[in-house]
């Protein structure tokens, strides 16, 4: 990231601190590069695995000394010492998974508690949820070590950032009105998402009043705006003046983001990340994929039987967090699927890229084959006369559209088309049904239903 001063100043109350950490070689190895005319985008692979290497080893070396979970759990892998030999050998080091930490509130905490100075925890819709500590640095200091000229914008202190997103518990929001507030400098509103405080209309005229040139939300919160500011009689590009969404916190089709750029006729960038790893990657183009933080975490992707395979290859996405002081995450099997890809010749930078394809246990079968709803989506909205929002019902293998007609074409028509689209475009076969208003969902939308779920 490129510092203001101002950031330079507020930064430097940490710095007192920092040697003893575990981040105050790395802060070194940073400060060395910057003070050469590099940064993480620009070194090559030899010299990111070189630190790699040191990242991972200073990061044993702290939970080794710092948390019984970690520590106990590499002696069982046959660790004597906190210490791989080559980067490789991080597949050694035993995966965090989710199970371990649902309802576990300190079992990765690796700090006193009285040095803990924010809480966060997941939504915990499929179970307990899980926690996560970040100390004052954590939130301040650490994720900014690493410097990302082209990946950042840098100073933003004549925008407005609205973030439509909750507050409560989770991290995103508060990441966010950290990064912006504090490392870029904009003016923050704290918009929040639907609820008591935060209603459709309030949220418009705050946009409005407030001139908000950038907005971070969830990509189904985008439509609802955008369908709100269109009810209330505004215009986006007249009264509506947005220069950029960030969305977050949904898995989304390409060609749903398409559509919100024809709405908002802006720059969008997608942000891969979690309540419990933080910020992962940023995507401006779907083809190009999420351009992953390289200096703050490790991605790797595993096959079924947990090996690391190649770039290219599909698998579950692992992250290990390297500037996590508080509760830091190894070897975190997230769930997701995807793939990494080298950075074309032509890309700004020679961060590795990260394509997403969906989560473990997300798709369902439609007549013996297997199907992802992302993938449907995609094709579903490459229809014009089609809404953004829609639900798959799915009742003993066989699916069921349910749309809206905004536009007001011939129903039939409609219900033709589409299915006849599906088939040749996605090789399914679909009933579809008119609905005249889809119920609007301010959560994490979901848009998949088996028979007796949906009301």
């Amino acid at each position: 990231m490129d510092f203001s001063p101002t950031t330079q100043a507020k930064s430097s109350m940490f710095n007192g601190t920092l040697e003893s950490l575990v981040f105050a070689k790395l802060n070194q190895f940073f400060n060395e590069i910057h003070s050469q005319g590099k940064n993480i985008e620009t070194l090559n692979q030899q010299h990111k695995d070189e630190y790699y290497l040191m990242a991972i080893n200073l990061l044993l070396e702290y939970v080794w000394d710092n948390n019984n979970y970690y520590r106990e759990k590499l002696i069982e892998n046959g660790f004597t010492q906190p210490h791989i030999a080559h980067k490789k050998d991080i597949e050694k080091i035993p995966f965090l998974e989710k199970d371990q930490l649902k309802g576990n509130r300190d079992l990765l905490l690796s700090v006193d508690h009285l040095k803990i100075t924010q809480y966060h925890l997941t939504s915990g819709t499929t179970g307990k949820p899980i926690y996560n500590a970040l100390t004052l640095a954590d939130q301040y200091y650490h994720d900014a070590i690493p410097s990302y000229p082209t990946l950042y914008e840098g100073d933003s202190s004549s925008d407005v950032v609205g973030i439509a997103l909750p507050y409560e518990f989770a991290q995103p929001a508060l990441g966010f009105h950290r990064l912006y507030q504090f490392i870029f400098g904009a003016a923050i509103v704290s918009l929040g998402k639907g609820g008591y405080m935060a209603p459709l209309d309030k949220t418009v005229d705050a946009i409005q009043q407030f001139k908000i040139s950038i907005i971070i939300t969830t990509p189904s919160y985008a439509a609802l705006l955008a369908e709100q500011i269109e009810k209330v009689g505004l215009s986006i590009g007249k009264e509506i003046q947005v220069r950029k969404l960030m969305l977050t916190g949904e898995g989304c089709s390409p060609q749903f983001i398409t559509r919100l750029k024809e709405i908002w006729n802006c720059e969008i960038h997608q942000i891969y990340g979690s309540t419990e790893c933080g910020l992962v990657g940023i995507q401006s183009n779907v083809e190009d994929g999420y351009q992953v933080l390289d200096g703050n975490v490790l991605v790797e992707i595993i096959n079924d039987n947990g090996q690391p395979i190649e770039d290219g290859e599909v698998g579950e996405i692992v992250i290990t967090t390297l500037l996590r002081e508080a509760m830091p995450f190894i070897r975190y099997k997230t769930g997701d699927i995807g793939f990494l890809q080298e950075p074309s010749e032509n890309a700004r930078n020679k961060l590795k890229r990260l394509h997403l394809r969906g989560r473990k246990g997300s798709t369902f079968i439609i007549e013996g084959v297997d199907y992802s709803p992302i993938l449907l989506e995609h094709f579903l909205l490459m229809i014009p006369e089609v809404g953004l929002w829609f639900t798959f019902v799915i009742e003993e293998e066989e699916l069921t559209i349910e749309i809206e007609n905004p536009i007001g074409v011939d129903e039939e028509e409609l219900i033709e088309n589409v299915k006849r689209h599906m088939y040749s475009s996605a090789g399914v076969v679909c009933e579809v049904r008119i609905s005249n208003n889809i119920e609007r969902q301010y959560s994490k939308v979901n848009r998949v239903f088996f028979k007796g779920e949906k009301k």
